[in-house]
């Protein structure tokens, strides 16, 4: 078993004024030579939105880009015709292909929006843009893994051009459960929204990171009640991108 670990406060920060953004990984202005991507997760930004705020239309190629409200809505407009609304409870994925244009806005005057948002290379470019969004509240179980993404276009959640699968998990203090990767060459990285939990001597608080790879499984215990994201990806980069 091969890991990495990133502290909450080791992370890149832009605060805009609007946007306050926590970059796990080099994004933007915060470049790190060793925090580029986990296999095919490149980007990881926890972002807050401010009132009446957002991001003008702007374009995006060969991602997948999902995007998990934590506090808060935030309205999406793109150039296949989709306007719609995420909120918490909510995931939203955007398969931008061959290229597509968006907006994404805080339509609330007396809240911001808080969200996280995640981009993985697709295993094939130029696929047909395409949008979906679904509850990820229903079905949610204490103690137990709840899948919200995936490969399988008749699975659980949404689902994306790659072979990755995501969780969540809310675990009460002491509970746990092991996980069993679901492919050979996948890796896992969990990111801790709230609460704290231990992968083996590793503890890991908020907003920690913790990547996981060549391993089978792995066992996830909380150390106080938790709620965690697990993101399975391909550790090897597609022969487009090689």
């Amino acid at each position: 078993m091969k890991t990495v670990y990133h502290k909450a406060d080791s992370r890149g920060h832009a605060n805009h004024g609007w946007l306050n953004s926590y970059h796990t990984f080099s994004f933007a202005g915060y470049q790190n030579a060793e925090r580029m991507n986990f296999g095919v997760l490149r980007v990881l930004n926890d972002d807050a939105v401010s009132q009446g705020m957002g991001f003008g239309t702007h374009p995006h190629k060969n991602m997948e880009i999902i995007s998990i409200p934590l506090e808060g809505d935030l309205e999406h407009k793109d150039s296949i015709g989709t306007t719609a609304v995420i909120k918490k409870g909510e995931i939203q994925v955007m398969s931008a292909g061959t290229g597509v244009m968006h907006s994404e806005y805080n339509k609330n005057k007396d809240e911001s929006v808080k969200f996280l948002q995640i981009w993985i290379f697709p295993r094939e470019e130029n696929v047909a843009p395409r949008y979906d969004q679904v509850s990820i509240s229903e079905g949610m179980k204490v103690n137990d893994f709840h899948q919200i993404l995936s490969p399988n276009q008749d699975d659980t959640g949404v689902w994306i051009h790659q072979d990755a699968w995501f969780n969540l998990a809310n675990f009460t203090k002491g509970n746990g459960r092991e996980y069993q990767l679901h492919k050979d060459g996948n890796g896992v990285y969990i990111f801790v929204l709230k609460g704290s939990a231990k992968v083996g001597e590793q503890t890991l608080n908020e907003r920690d990171g913790f990547g996981i790879w060549d391993a089978e499984s792995f066992t996830l215990e909380a150390t106080e009640d938790s709620e965690i994201l697990l993101m399975e990806v391909p550790m090897e980069f597609p022969a487009y991108l090689k």
